[in-house]
């Protein structure tokens, strides 16, 4: 169909195209002129001939830049999204282009599109020579796809993500689509149905998002789990979560070359069969999007072969591998396949260029800040000195101070809030379900979203944060890794985004500590040195507020924040208030504050720096043991312990809305100098690097969480532990000795 031609008419951004080819027959008739006329942000009908032509031009465009892009470097992935291209292709010339994915590889298509529709020349890649050079290189198109890269809304890596970014933008911008491609190999990660299944239970008017399903026969490797499906069992399966309308579309039902199996090329097709299924496409497609936007939940699903119309097909196109450059006979060969004329290169940019409005660096949702509700003054209550507070109920009154003055607030929790002594959140802003029971808070406006499952409370969580809006997720900190994936995805997202969004915020409650008659299967603490880690990323702060006054001000701290991840770690039980909220405000700003100090000692000093709160009952406990002995005892409560490093452990230059605000050596030697420090978590170590990092103190330990068991309270399971106040008075006099 194509043959090679003269470049003298390309247009410039074509500068770097290898291969060029003639006309396809009926170029002259079907792309006088672009489908989406000027001044519009769609085609008119999806069942004009011109607008069918041009769609296929489009997918054909799409794959062509796709295959060279990673035939430039040897590396990436063009076989996936090569089988979505028609898809897309239409999404885009039916004006919906705020487009997320759930599959990573996908990533060299989604930048081709947004170097078609010019969003790309606002980080300097303006022809295709440059789309290659940045390819997979720092500071230009990474291997998978980032929220940063001009256009794109979302980030995608770990499969199972995309589909939460989709039900996010879709609540927060009713009457837009929000389109995202399941590839069949991600079908085999659990919740991506159920999460949307759960997510339409609780917002059945919600239906403006199309899960669109490339159904390739492939993952990676290999057949995808459900190759073998047949097309009723399909539906069946997507009906079966909920969805009530779903369009299929299967290249083989157009096939003319009487291919094998049941997933074909369609490029392979004669040009009239190829122009036959991309209308099915397009009319399917778009009567997809306006019963979904028509309140039905839809999905849209392709069905064509893995790899199609580009180098190889099945899961050997899946990526390519350093034999496979430019300038191999099997590459060129892709290509050539893909040529088009210099006329449809620009015909296919006008299309891009005025699909959706404009470029989707102008007009994706997530390139402009979402306008949120003013909160003022969160009503802090200051709990004197003298009595004893829960934490957790104490952060819960500002929870429902925020979600009564941000309507759009939502609160996501699978096991539930009143578990954690959070039950005035559901009293205030009431579980979203379809059930009315006044008993158990349900509501169908309910603001708390509640599905059984970790994966999908941090999902819709983090993915309104990245989106503009304001969220909560809450767990239990031993389930929390079921969850934590997708928001270490997003918070990576933030650092790297071109404007400010609102901080992902989690709470953490019932740690290890407060578990113990449920056994180790409730005390999994080692998330925190997930956290730990994070730290030094630059925008994730683990906070560890010793009271029920610190984590007030740590929830007000990381609610008025912006582009950060913020985790409040905190107990359930009540436990005596050590700071008053002036203290705790200006602990939470340094980082740490010094909660208790002997007026005298003769024995030595002796520095305790703690994260936690319950932690806190033996450390005061060998605070007694040590001072009857002659020791001078100084506890110092580590309550943001990023701010507890040096600047140069920390990428905080590096990230957006950065912060550099480090403690410094006078004021940290203040806190932490003595003859001996001892380090103590309830949770495990690694939160107590920086202080550990910087002591002068010339002995020092650790004292921080092993194991867990099944134990009758509190005090056994730190005992078992190895946290107890003889244990810890017998170390620092070994120390001293």
């Amino acid at each position: 169909m194509n043959t090679m031609t003269s470049t003298a008419t390309a247009p410039q951004f074509c500068e770097g195209i290898q291969h060029f080819g003639t006309a396809w027959e009926g170029f002259s008739t079907h792309a006088k002129s672009a489908a989406i006329q000027e001044g519009k942000s769609a085609i008119s009908d999806p069942n004009a001939p011109d607008a069918v032509y041009q769609t296929l031009l489009m997918a054909d465009a799409l794959r062509y830049l796709t295959l060279q892009t990673c035939g430039s470097k040897g590396s990436g992935h063009p076989g996936g999204f090569a089988s979505s291209a028609e898809a897309y292709a239409a999404l885009v010339m039916l004006g919906h282009t705020n487009i997320v994915t759930e599959v990573g590889h996908h990533a060299p298509g989604f930048y081709s599109a947004m170097f078609l529709d010019t969003s790309l020349e606002a980080m300097g890649i303006k022809t295709v020579n440059d789309l290659m050079a940045r390819f997979r290189e720092k500071h230009g198109l990474l291997g998978h796809l980032s929220g940063a890269i001009p256009g794109l809304l979302a980030p995608a890596g770990p499969l199972g993500q995309g589909q939460h970014f989709a039900m996010a933008g879709a609540m927060l911008h009713p009457g837009k689509l929000f389109p995202v491609t399941i590839g069949d190999g991600g079908m085999g990660e659990p919740y991506v149905l159920n999460s949307m299944m759960h997510f339409n239970t609780a917002y059945p008017k919600i239906t403006n998002f199309l899960p669109t399903l490339i159904w390739n026969g492939y993952s990676q490797e290999h057949h995808s789990m459900v190759s073998r499906f047949t097309n009723e069992e399909m539906i069946a399966y997507w009906k079966g979560h909920g969805f009530k309308e779903v369009v299929l579309v299967n290249a083989k039902d157009f096939d003319d070359t009487n291919q094998a199996g049941e997933y074909v090329d369609s490029s392979r097709f004669s040009l009239k069969q190829r122009l036959a299924f991309a209308a099915a496409v397009l009319a399917g497609m778009d009567r997809a999007a306006k019963s979904a936007l028509g309140g039905t939940l839809t999905v849209f699903i392709i069905k064509q072969l893995k790899g199609t119309g580009v180098h190889t097909v099945g899961a050997k196109s899946h990526n390519l591998y350093p034999a496979d450059t430019l300038d191999k006979a099997h590459m060129i060969d892709g290509l050539k396949r893909r040529a088009l004329n210099p006329e449809a290169w620009s015909i296919v940019r006008e299309n891009f260029v005025r699909a959706g409005g404009g470029p989707a660096v102008k007009t994706a949702v997530t390139e402009h800040v979402l306008d949120m509700a003013p909160l003022g003054n969160m009503p802090l209550h200051d709990f004197p000195k003298s009595e004893k507070a829960v934490p957790a109920t104490a952060m819960g009154a500002l929870v429902a101070y925020v979600g009564t003055k941000d309507k759009r607030f939502v609160v996501t929790n699978a096991d539930g809030n009143e578990a954690s002594a959070m039950k005035n959140i559901n009293d205030a802003l009431k579980i979203r379900h379809p059930t009315v029971d006044p008993l158990y808070n349900q509501e169908p406006e309910g603001q708390v979203y509640e599905p059984l499952n970790e994966d999908a409370c941090a999902g819709l969580a983090v993915a309104l944060s990245l989106f503009g809006s304001r969220s909560l997720w809450l767990s239990y900190e031993s389930f929390a890794i079921n969850g934590w994936p997708i928001v270490q995805t997003v918070a990576q997202a933030m650092a790297e985004l071109r404007r400010k969004t609102p901080s992902i915020v989690t709470m953490f409650t019932a740690g290890a500590l407060e578990q113990g008659r449920n056994g180790w299967t409730h005390q999994r603490p080692e998330i925190e040195n997930y956290f730990a880690a994070q730290m030094r990323n630059g925008n994730t702060y683990p906070l560890f507020p010793c009271d029920a006054n610190a984590i007030q001000v740590a929830y007000e701290y990381a609610t008025n924040s912006f582009n950060k991840c913020m985790v409040i770690i905190a107990s359930k039980s009540p436990l005596p208030v050590y700071m008053s909220m002036a203290e705790a405000r200006h602990a939470m700003e340094q980082g740490a504050a010094i909660i208790y100090e002997s007026k005298s000692g003769s024995k030595g000093t002796v520095v305790f720096g703690v994260t936690g709160d319950m932690i806190f009952l033996p450390v005061f406990e060998t605070r007694d043991k040590l001072e009857a002995e002659g020791y001078k005892v100084r506890i110092v409560a580590i309550v943001n312990p990023r701010r507890l490093y040096r600047p140069t452990d920390v990428s905080w230059s590096t990230v957006s809305e950065p912060d550099n605000k480090f403690m410094d050596d006078a004021h940290f030697n203040a806190l932490f100098d003595g003859d001996v420090m001892l380090a103590v978590s309830g949770g495990p170590s690694a939160v107590l690097e920086p202080a550990l990092l910087r002591t002068r103190a010339p002995k020092r330990d650790t004292f921080a969480w092993k194991r867990g068991e099944t134990t009758a309270s509190p005090a056994e399971i730190m005992d078992f532990n190895g946290l107890t106040a003889e244990a810890m008075a017998m170390r620092v006099k070994a120390l001293l000795t």
